[in-house]
């Protein structure tokens, strides 16, 4: 799924937020487990409301629905207060293609997102081997920036909601995140 092209024509790693970072990467390293427990990676989105991080795949029969399914689902997502939008892809590199799970995201009212690579390889027996640290690959498109503010919504119309969503626990969601992720 790499139909879709993010331009980075700065060397510098801007600051990141701290919460859309964490979700950055939460969702990286879910993909990640995915490709090594021989899963499909169907492009996905994790959606932070409060403390709960909400996880719903997007798949399409091209890319450009993934992306506009993800879009429609992010756009409205009142209440939440960041998110990650991940899918398996690549990245034009000095050193020619590279193979990448992309984490891309953003927060409500921001005029722009970001995106984020764990850069990887297969082997000939098919075992995938991933950079230790997620990549910056530049700013992205933020489905959120129509949003204002995070709504507050209570326990009850968060369940309502996203309830259809796959709920990850508090514990995760409050992952340490690496620091900010530099530029290949």
């Amino acid at each position: 799924m790499a139909d879709r092209n993010i331009e980075n024509d700065s060397t510098e790693v801007p600051e990141i937020p701290e919460e859309l970072e964490r979700v950055l990467v939460f969702a990286l390293d879910e993909a990640k487990g995915k490709l090594e427990g021989g899963e499909d990676l169907i492009p996905f989105t994790t959606l932070v409301v409060k403390d709960t991080l909400f996880l719903e795949s997007h798949p399409g029969d091209s890319a450009e629905e993934c992306f506009e399914a993800a879009e429609k689902n992010v756009r409205g997502a009142r209440g939440a207060g960041a998110y990650a939008f991940c899918y398996d892809g690549y990245i034009e590199t000095d050193d020619g293609v590279k193979d990448a799970v992309i984490s891309e995201g953003g927060e409500p009212g921001a005029d722009t997102g970001y995106a984020v690579a764990y850069l990887y390889t297969v082997s000939d027996d098919g075992a995938f081997q991933f950079e230790t640290e997620p990549a910056y690959i530049g700013e992205a498109p933020n489905f959120m920036e129509n949003l204002k503010e995070p709504v507050e919504y209570s326990e009850e119309e968060i369940d309502e909601k996203y309830a259809d969503g796959e709920e990850v626990g508090e514990a995760e969601a409050e992952e340490e995140a690496p620091e900010a992720p530099e530029a290949e």
